[in-house]
């Protein structure tokens, strides 16, 4: 099997903070991980190529340092990684970013499977996988709990809010998979090696012969005008003690409030 991983670099969400000024991220000295759902959507990549044979590609659409997260694939066991990045790709939404996804994965030619993370933990839309699909013209499946391939066909487990949903499609195919989906490996030395020394391609846009118009700020039609952090418009008071102080002490608070 050829599959094809699609991978985003995002902030460490513990380090995350927002300039009150700007009201953007701040990402100067923040540290940056692969989405936690791209990590269980490669291992998902790994288990099928360890069934089935094959191979697994991993893709990333970033900036210059989105490369260190390819090569932290690479170390967990994808053969190969390949970096997109232009500044004509800046300020891409999930329109234009599916777009010039799937100008790479039609540059890579042939696949049997794309797998996504369910949603990148910066955005949260879970429209690029979907949205990939869609470009594509393939069946798409999402919120995958477990996946089987039997011949050209893939049977998943969907987790939905109160049951599970089992459906078939024909490969080739696109997946996004949710974290219960597996335990994401961690990587050996021999893995971490070789990834040091692995050629990380970079394409442009140029090399994708994209339709410029449909890139970046120019083909995205949503626009984000402003993040902010919520107001905390009440203070917490931790109460400390034996229970039974803690107990007594909490009960004349509730009674001062007027809530007893």
């Amino acid at each position: 099997m050829n599959i094809i991983v699609c991978i985003k670099q995002v902030p460490d969400t513990t380090e995350v903070r927002i300039d009150p000024e700007t009201g953007t991220l701040v990402r100067e000295g923040v540290p940056s991980i692969i989405n936690p759902f791209d990590e269980n959507a490669i291992e998902a990549g790994l288990q099928l190529v360890e069934q089935h044979g094959g191979k697994v590609t991993v893709i990333s659409m970033g900036p210059p340092q989105a490369e260190q997260a390819l090569r932290e694939a690479i170390a967990m066991g994808a053969d190969e990684g390949i970096l997109i990045c232009d500044r004509a790709f800046a300020g891409s939404d999930t329109l234009a970013t599916s777009y010039t996804l799937a100008r790479a994965v039609r540059k890579i030619g042939e696949y049997d499977l794309i797998l996504c993370g369910k949603q990148a933990f910066d955005g949260d839309t879970a429209q690029v996988g979907p949205g990939l699909a869609e470009q594509l013209g393939i069946p798409q499946i999402t919120y995958a709990l477990a996946l089987e391939v039997e011949g050209r066909r893939l049977r998943v487990k969907r987790l939905l809010e109160d049951r599970y949903e089992v459906v078939e499609a024909r490969l080739p195919a696109l997946v996004t998979v949710v974290k219960q989906i597996n335990e994401p490996r961690h990587a050996g030395l021999r893995g971490v090696m070789r990834a040091r020394k692995a050629q990380i391609p970079v394409w442009t846009a140029a090399d994708l012969e994209v339709d410029r118009s449909r890139c970046g700020l120019s083909g995205s039609p949503t626009n984000v005008l402003r993040v902010f952090a919520p107001q905390r418009h009440a203070k917490g008071e931790r109460l400390e003690g034996e229970p039974a102080e803690v107990a007594a002490a909490l009960y004349e608070r509730l009674r001062a409030a007027q809530v007893l």
